[in-house]
């Protein structure tokens, strides 16, 4: 069958409880043909095609029945669309054929169809309906407001029958639905027809004879549902046999969904799978457990690798039975071949590199994005069974941008919040991603979404306004929290609120803070306190540049290292006074394209060292491994400058545990920091440079070496009042606070 249906009013409209069931309906019956049928441009009907609550339909008929189109490829139904196309005399020509009469042109898309304003009175004017005549046109005048000049004897009822017998579709496997006047020539044909409840009393009047045309009691989908068994399409029990039930709810008042388990798996002896707590220490993952930490009932949503011939899944484990008695790891079964594609492949070289706005070397391959979808309709579906009724959910990262979608559709009752840990670009950057329509109008499913920095909320909204008509809310002034004017990331206001016209969404600026007890704990240890004593010693007379990334192109080492060339270049009295420790943590050996980089940044190191090292002296000392974190907190304490370039970055949080582990030994090192990472908007007291200028490099870390000691221990002391201030159990709280609805003040409060 064809359901052929209004949007506004009809197919968009009705109780909630009715257009889940009808959209579900619709989306089990693949038999089921869908046919949008608007007055709205099919530019206007876009947006309903990112919705991923809405059934995409198979065809489109928009403009008041003058533009048809595939739902999938929305290329031209032909030879229809071209039938049409030559009973059109063009846009221009009726523009200036009733310039004359003063009618304002209505300012939405159109296309093959001219639409104004006009009053009853200029419509009554017989001249009108000659010029139209004259240029082969039909007028429709509706609601006493608008008037559409159509081809000649072009409309919903004529563009539908054309798709019905070009489908070579009996009409009576056709249900045509609408509520207003303008849906009259679909009924008026030999289709089955609904108005729905709540129809335009002037179309109820008009269709009362008709035999094949119900007038429904419910409004929108309810009326439709109510025509599918009048009419008896799917049986003779309708619609009552094939409704799905929703997901059952779970137990979990708070559902944590995160990539990684909070636990790592490994084989021990014999081959057996064992847990044990992560051996590299994520800051993220302490304070999201710390939630549970009052006996609260969650669930923590991650993968497993699971091959077949492994021993049996276990879907559930405890966490800590102790520390979280009712928390509850729920995993989602991976094959590896599907992480591999999923995280390593697909998240890495499509979305990071776009993120990062390096999207020349983004590669998007169509099978990989199946697998992409694959996962996080399986993170959903596993998600909805832990979740109890009304609960939150909190996503986390790019890697699960399509699980709100699978979700609000599992799940309607459930509060979903998504924090985006990554950079979000601009506009014209993000929209080169093939799937930026389904990403977006599956983020906007949410409740509530958070991003590090203002500047990347408003990125969103920018990137979100070009796949839906949006209306804002609220803003808010981002000073004195963030800095406005003073960096690259910078911004004086931000969005808190939109409508999408379906829900609203909460948007929020939350960076992520630091755990300052881990770097305490660092730097008390008595192993470490001995390391800073053998740095000291052994950096007697020189001061210390550091610098700590991972092996990335976003990280923007190799500008760093041809800067600090420079560097010493320009002011050769730095030879034998300074040097500077890179660290550089490798990436997993099958992340195969890094390999370029990292012959570049040992060419460049070698190239410095051969050009200014002297017996006694090393410029440059670069490890290119990964180190412990409290030996890298002894690095910390010990570097006068610390010299963080990214070229893009969501945050750093290497940032603020420098300024941590310096001001917790009451030390004056100074901070350089790239303008375009997202902690620059955040750590006033920062020196800002531009890591795309070598010379400004070069010239902001001379300044950092001869800065004066009470300017240094100024600086420091502002940034360790923000970095102590805003740590991670506050970012944690503020954003859970924000994901409550405003009415109630309740705040989910961490619990160490």
């Amino acid at each position: 069958m064809l359901l052929a249906t209004d949007l506004d009013g009809t197919f968009l409209a009705g109780d909630p409880e009715d257009r889940l069931s009808l959209y579900q309906t619709i989306a089990a019956h693949p038999e089921i043909q869908l046919a949008y049928v608007t007055g709205r441009s099919l530019e206007a009907v876009l947006p309903l095609l990112a919705d991923p609550t809405l059934p995409q339909p198979d065809f489109i008929i928009a403009d008041v029945g003058a533009t048809l189109v595939h739902g999938d490829s929305l290329q031209p139904i032909q030879p229809l669309q071209s039938v049409v196309d030559a009973l059109w005399p063009g846009e221009s020509q009726v523009a200036s054929a009733i310039a004359a009469f003063g009618l304002e042109r209505q300012d939405v898309p159109q296309a093959r169809r001219c639409s104004y304003f006009c009053t009853p009175e200029q419509a009554a004017n017989p001249a009108l309906r000659e010029i139209a005549d004259e240029l082969g046109c039909d007028l429709l005048y509706s609601a006493e407001l608008y008037l559409d000049f159509l081809p000649r004897g072009v409309n919903k009822g004529s563009s539908l029958r054309a798709l019905a017998d070009w489908l070579e579709l009996d009409h009576d496997q056709v249900l045509a639905a609408g509520d207003t006047l303008n849906d009259l020539s679909m009924l008026s044909a030999s289709f089955h027809g609904v108005c729905v409840g709540q129809s335009e009393s002037a179309l109820l009047e008009a269709t009362a004879n008709h035999s094949r045309t119900l007038h429904a009691s419910r409004p929108g989908c309810g009326g439709i549902l109510e025509a599918f068994a009048h009419f008896g399409f799917l049986g003779e029990h309708g619609i009552a046999a094939e409704r799905r039930q929703a997901a059952q709810p779970g137990k979990a008042e708070l559902v944590m969904v995160y990539h990684r388990l909070p636990y790592e798996e490994y084989r021990g002896a014999g081959g057996k799978l064992q847990r044990r707590r992560p051996t590299s220490p994520n800051g993220i993952i302490p304070t999201l457990l710390s939630f549970f930490g009052d006996g609260r009932k969650g669930s923590w949503v991650a993968w497993a690798v699971h091959e077949d011939g492994d021993e049996p899944f276990d879907s559930h484990t405890t966490v800590d039975a102790e520390r979280y008695p009712k928390l509850t790891a729920a995993r989602v079964k991976l094959s590896k071949e599907e992480v591999d594609i999923f995280y390593k492949r697909f998240s890495k070289e499509a979305f990071w590199p776009t993120l990062h706005t390096f999207w020349e070397r983004a590669t998007f391959n169509e099978d990989d994005w199946q697998v992409y979808l694959k996962v996080n309709r399986a993170f959903a579906e596993r998600t909805a069974l832990e979740a109890a009724e009304g609960a939150i959910v909190w996503l986390h990262d790019y890697n699960l941008w399509m699980v709100p979608a699978y979700l609000r559709e599992l799940r309607p009752d459930l509060r979903i919040a998504f924090f985006h840990h990554t950079y979000f670009p601009s506009a014209d950057v993000f929209n080169v991603l093939p799937w930026r329509r389904q990403i977006v109008g599956s983020l906007l499913q949410c409740d509530y979404v958070g991003f590090h920095i203002p500047r990347q909320v408003e990125n969103f909204v920018d990137v979100a306004r070009g796949v839906f008509p949006l209306k804002t809310l609220s803003r808010q002034n981002c000073a004195p929290r963030f800095i406005t004017y003073g960096c690259a990331v910078g911004l004086e206001r931000m969005t808190t609120e939109l409508d999408t016209g379906s829900r609203r969404v909460r948007l929020g600026a939350h960076p992520v803070g630091l755990d300052i007890d881990r770097v305490r704990s660092a730097l008390e240890a008595p192993k470490i306190r001995e390391l800073m004593a053998h740095l000291r010693e052994e950096m007697q007379g020189v001061k210390l540049i550091l610098s700590v990334e991972r092996l990335d192109y976003t990280k923007g080492i190799l500008e760093k290292l041809n800067a600090y060339e420079r560097l010493l270049a320009d002011n050769p009295e730095l030879i034998g006074k300074v040097t500077l420790v890179s660290v550089c943590v490798p990436a997993a050996r099958e992340m195969t394209i890094y390999d370029e980089l990292q012959s570049q940044i040992e060419q460049a190191v070698g190239r410095i060292n051969g050009r200014f090292a002297r017996v006694g002296w090393t410029p440059l000392q670069f490890f290119f491994r990964s180190l412990p974190f409290e030996e890298v907190s002894a690095w910390y304490a010990m570097a006068d400058v610390m010299w963080i370039t990214p070229l893009r970055d969501g945050l750093n949080l290497v940032a603020k545990e420098f300024v941590a582990a310096q001001g917790l030994l009451g030390g004056r090192g100074v901070l350089v920091l790239s303008e375009f990472a997202g902690a620059a908007a955040e750590l006033k007291g920062a020196l800002l440079t531009n890591p795309h200028d070598a010379a400004d490099l070069a010239q902001t870390c001379y300044l950092a070496l001869n800065m004066p000691a009470s300017e240094a221990k100024a600086r420091l002391r502002e940034l360790f009042d923000i970095v102590c201030f805003n740590d991670i159990r506050r970012w944690g709280e503020e954003f859970l606070a924000g994901v409550e609805p405003q009415q109630e003040n309740k705040v989910l409060e961490l619990v160490g």
